[in-house]
């Protein structure tokens, strides 16, 4: 429990705190579940600075959800005037059409500063509504091809979890919206909000890389586990350290051959990748949690402070120092 409430900081957290998730027939009932995990349950240990939610029905109910449920929604589409943060979780399909009144409720609202954040297909409320017209944008790899094809003015990122655009935010396949949604409250209350609702939810408070990694990989054997395993957890405990192949190898009881072939088996990635995604994970973590300088940071994590910055540039398109001016909390 934080030893004090948390408020959202003064440079980015929304002034409403009102959090407006769309309900329709047919809803996606795990990614309206996402919303709702993430943004309205009590959570009195945040204080009373925290989100309020309630769900918005498109049209008359009740909704019928996937999985037999159905949804009594608190109310209509005047509940979306009132929202700083509106959450299209999921819709009925690509080629569903949006109803007009839905576009018309959330262009006005996103034209008095509310946030429209969508998860998975989701996207294809906000394209219709064309929030997202020179815009980045993603969703699930398998209708990624199809936003493409339909709205070719929005720059489609493929390989992604999820976009930031500020007041427009979308993600990738399902899961992707916990991840979407764990950025989002990071961004409003900082990185030790967003740990607490992480370890609440049982998941990573952020996960490196993209949809690329979870597209039709095979299982890697069980028995590489206790074999890569040590080999991670020593790359990891000194990240400062040069870490080649051919002693990971040695170490791992393997040839370099071997070793690469079952390391990217088993992760997904190549060491050196694995590595950088760690050592920049760690940078940040130190950036927003110490007063080290960057040149300190870098060196602890196994970069030169040159190093550090245009690794942060190309993975992150920002700086060290702005990451921690606009992550970085006091305690």
């Amino acid at each position: 429990m934080p030893k004090s409430p948390l408020r959202p900081t003064s440079a980015n957290g929304p002034k409403n705190l009102k959090v407006v998730a769309l309900a329709y027939d047919g809803l996606r009932t795990f990614e309206y579940g996402s919303a709702v995990e993430l943004f309205g349950l009590p959570r009195p240990e945040m204080g009373p600075d925290w989100y309020t939610f309630a769900t918005a029905a498109i049209e008359p109910g009740p909704l019928r959800g996937l999985g037999g449920v159905q949804v009594i929604a608190d109310g209509g589409l005047d509940l979306v005037e009132q929202a700083g943060t509106i959450i299209v979780a999921g819709w009925r399909g690509a080629d569903k059409p949006v109803p007009r009144p839905v576009i018309e409720a959330l262009q006005k609202a996103h034209a008095s500063g509310a946030r429209v954040m969508s998860i998975c297909s989701g996207v294809f409320v906000l394209a219709a509504a064309g929030l997202l017209t020179g815009r980045r944008a993603t969703t699930h790899w398998h209708d990624v091809d199809t936003l493409r094809a339909r709205y070719p003015d929005i720059d489609v990122a493929p390989d992604v979890l999820y976009v930031d655009e500020g007041d427009i935010l979308t993600s990738a396949g399902s899961a992707a919206g916990l991840d979407l949604g764990l950025h989002l409250i990071r961004r409003d209350f900082g990185p030790k909000a967003a740990n607490i609702v992480a370890r609440r939810l049982v998941v990573p408070p952020h996960r490196d890389g993209g949809q690329a990694q979870l597209i039709q990989r095979p299982v890697p054997d069980a028995f590489e586990s206790p074999r890569l395993s040590p080999i991670l957890d020593r790359m990891r405990a000194d990240l400062a350290r040069e870490h080649t192949v051919k002693a990971l190898a040695e170490a791992a009881g393997m040839s370099s051959r071997t070793f690469l072939r079952r390391f990217e088996a088993a992760t997904g990635t190549t060491p050196a990748r694995w590595l950088l995604a760690e050592r920049l994970a760690r940078a940040r973590d130190l950036l927003e949690t110490t007063p080290a300088g960057v040149e300190q940071i870098a060196h602890a994590v196994g970069f030169g402070a040159a190093a550090l910055r245009r690794h942060f540039r190309a993975q992150f398109a920002t700086t060290p120092r702005a990451h921690r001016a606009r992550f970085a909390r006091s305690t």
